[in-house]
């Protein structure tokens, strides 16, 4: 069974806003370093910031990317935010696909 990580969010967690992007970064960081790698991550509502220009996570994104992790990114979301075309890692996907994904395989939500 394929394993897919899914981050609603730029940021983990509630409350402070500054640590949960602290925590954010973190996290798909150390994501980087475990052997283990999740097949997917599927980014959507504000979680696709992660993947657009600008991000201070693109490092850890592009890693995964390189280490054979597929990053899609919602496109309904990336078009709410207007990252159409600031997609910087990993590539837009749509609702279908995601369910898909969702429907078949362990996920993990953070």
């Amino acid at each position: 069974m394929d394993r897919t990580i899914l981050i609603n969010s730029s940021r983990l967690g509630i409350g402070d806003d500054a640590l949960g992007d602290v925590l954010i970064a973190s996290f798909l960081r150390k994501l980087c370093l475990v052997e283990s790698k999740p097949d997917r991550i599927i980014l959507y509502n504000s979680g696709v910031l992660l993947a657009a220009q600008g991000s201070q996570v693109l490092d850890a994104l592009d890693t995964m990317a390189r280490q054979g992790v597929d990053i899609l990114s919602c496109g309904t979301c990336l078009g709410h935010f207007g990252l159409l075309d600031k997609l910087a890692v990993g590539r837009k996907s749509d609702m279908q696909e995601i369910s898909n994904f969702l429907s078949v395989d362990q996920v993990t939500t953070v």
